[in-house]
């Protein structure tokens, strides 16, 4: 038996996308975006903190005025963002942004050159409202210029986009604004080049329909800021997922904050160690971001979530045990500080746990991109805006009291670990989907070698049917592995009355195929109604569906029980008026020694009217003799 031929795909990867003009000038322009965010913020920073005296704003409290000035837009405004970005043609309102963008940099450069910090404050706020206004718009334009098999590398792709933007932004405001005589008009020269080279890029992005045109703006933030949390909440899946995802700011946020008191009192560092740790935390998130394609096989994996999250923890509760013992010192500069053994774990720690927040991040960001209402897109972005204020809101807050109350930075980081695994633990007990794809993943990789062709056949969304030759219960996590959206298993009882399957089956949603198993006659019609009715329900739903029947021998008819259930339920849907496609699957086995392969093919979709019991056991036998 021959191997599949992989499938082709167009771009290769990733990476190709940067060459196509529906995701490339959107990519530099968000890029920039971030970019000129950073390098303004942290160049007014350091001027506030080291150069200037204010009076009325010390330098012990500068940073946390310019970081609340400029995420307080995100509570107020993100409401209203979310409704212009499903209102209007997203292109268009990038480059309204672009040249909100161009504006504010004018007025900063003025105030940058003249010192005027009152103003550089307002520019703050302005810088606040503009990322305000493209977040929404951002999100919501990927999914509507990216097929799903490209949506998790094109996320992973702006994700780390922005953290390197960050880095790149922090790390030209500190240096052009320390340059003597001249570092203040430097940066307002960047500030402004950078606004203009975003704005040019923006102008290459390709019109995007708008997805609601007829919408009312509902101006009132207050209003309309409920309003669009109820809207998230009502997708259990989506929403617990915009929770995830503002968990996840809110454990980057306690290590972020905490960088350049971690580098001086902790690890005896100079300023230079301090960025040391904010590179080493970038580039984790940029490698992380980037893998989620590779190790998803380009589609949706959401099981690579739980891998973040576990690791996420693991890493957080080791930096404090690799702080335990570090002896006291000078400070250091980058070179002592890399040249000692102990700082070696430190470093792997950082690297290590940020990478598998983006393993953690990127996934949900495409699921509830993906699962959002086409129509809600960009006001479910808004809602995770919201959720993501509050939380590093909360986070400034709950990391200042522990300090506070004596609990030292490295025990901070071993408490947010602590508390990622119970939240994590919790959200996958919410939404099971998460541990299942995990499961699955995991079984696909490192258990079997599985070699997938015909998952592109699987409809991205609505009802439809696998009908599969007979699968050991094990092969269910093969096949939820090949399909990038969850299945709804029809398990047959023989399986679901095995007291651990049953368990699992339950967690999963399966429903119990309670026809008799030993009876060695092809059952016909469904012998229990409330099966069918569950099973008919979830077609309703828009929910795929697939039998997994234990396989045996020949005689017990195995293949006919599968495409006589399908019929059955087929009957019923297209008597109600659904009409989902039917898809045969087969999957075959050769054994080894070590992780033994397993070739999975999904057929063709068939129309529900026109299938056939006969037709679909001859499909299933020929995708298995393939």
């Amino acid at each position: 038996m021959r191997p599949p031929t992989p499938e082709p795909s167009h771009p290769p990867n990733q990476f190709g996308l940067l060459t196509q003009r529906r995701f490339g000038p959107f990519f530099w322009t968000q890029f920039s975006g971030a970019a000129n965010d950073n390098l303004f913020k942290f160049a007014f920073t350091v001027m506030v903190t080291y150069q200037l005296s204010v009076g009325w704003m010390p330098p012990s409290v500068a940073g946390l005025v310019i970081g609340a000035l400029f995420i307080l837009p995100f509570l107020l405004f993100s409401a209203t963002s979310g409704q212009l970005a499903d209102k209007f043609d997203k292109a268009r309102t990038m480059r309204f942004v672009k040249d909100l963008e161009v504006a504010i940099m004018a007025l900063a450069a003025w105030g940058l050159v003249t010192n005027h910090v009152a103003v550089l404050l307002v520019c703050t706020f302005l810088m606040g409202l503009h990322s305000t206004l493209f977040g929404p718009v951002k999100f919501a334009y990927l999914p509507q210029v990216l097929g799903p098999r490209e949506l998790t590398g094109g996320n992973g792709m702006v994700e780390m986009g922005t953290f390197v933007a960050i880095l790149l932004g922090n790390v030209a405001g500190g240096l052009l604004v320390a340059i003597p005589g001249t570092g203040h008009r430097d940066v307002a020269i960047a500030c402004v080049s950078v606004a203009l080279l975003g704005r040019a890029v923006a102008q290459l992005i390709p019109a995007t329909p708008a997805t609601d045109p007829e919408l009312k703006i509902n101006w009132n933030p207050i209003t309309e800021t409920w309003r669009n949390l109820q809207l998230a909440h009502g997708n259990r899946v989506v929403f617990h997922s915009l929770l995830g995802i503002s968990w996840m700011w809110f454990f980057g946020a306690v290590f972020l904050s905490q960088f350049p008191s971690f580098a001086k009192d902790v690890l005896h560092g100079n300023e230079q160690v301090a960025s040391l740790l904010l590179v080493l935390f970038s580039a984790g998130i940029g490698i992380g971001s980037l893998l989620c394609e590779v190790l998803g096989r380009r589609q949706m994996e959401i099981g690579l979530v739980p891998l973040g999250a576990l690791g996420m923890s693991v890493f957080s509760i080791d930096l404090y045990v690799a702080c335990r013992d570090l002896p006291a010192a000078e400070l250091m500069g980058v070179a002592a500080f890399v040249s000692q053994p102990a700082h070696g774990r430190v470093m792997a720690d950082l690297l290590l746990l940020s990478l598998f927040a983006g393993l953690y991040s990127v996934p949900m960001y495409a699921l509830i991109q993906w699962r959002s209402a086409v129509t809600h897109r960009a006001r479910t972005i808004a809602a995770n805006n919201i959720l993501n204020a509050l939380f590093l809101i909360a986070s400034s807050l709950l990391a200042g009291a522990l300090l506070g109350w004596g609990v030292s930075i490295p025990e901070i980081f071993m408490l947010t670990g602590i508390a990622n695994a119970l939240v994590a633990f919790g959200m996958f007990l919410l939404v099971p989907e998460y541990l299942l794809r995990c499961v699955a993943w995991v079984w696909s990789r490192l258990v079997h070698r599985l070699n997938i062709l015909g998952a592109t056949h699987i409809p991205a969304d609505g009802p439809a049917v696998l009908v599969c030759h007979p699968l050991r219960p094990v092969d269910a996590l093969l096949l939820m592995a090949a399909s990038p959206r969850p299945i709804r298993f029809v398990v047959d009882q023989r399986l679901w009355e095995t007291p651990v399957l049953r368990a699992l089956f339950r967690f999963a949603g399966a429903v119990a195929d309670m026809r008799t198993p030993n009876d060695p006659v092809p059952a016909p019609a469904w012998s229990d109604a409330a099966v069918l009715d569950a099973a008919t329900q979830a077609l309703r739903n828009g929910e795929l569906l697939a039998w997994v029947r234990a396989d045996g021998p020949a005689g017990h008819g195995g293949l006919q029980r599968v495409s006589a259930g399908a019929m059955t339920l087929l009957t019923r849907a297209v008597a109600e008026g659904l009409q989902p496609p039917v898809l045969p699957v087969a999957l075959s086995r050769i054994q080894g020694p070590y992780r033994p392969r397993a070739h999975l093919r999904v057929g063709t979709a068939q129309a529900a009217n026109g299938a056939s019991a006969q037709g679909l056991e001859a499909s299933m036998e020929a995708l298995r003799q393939a």
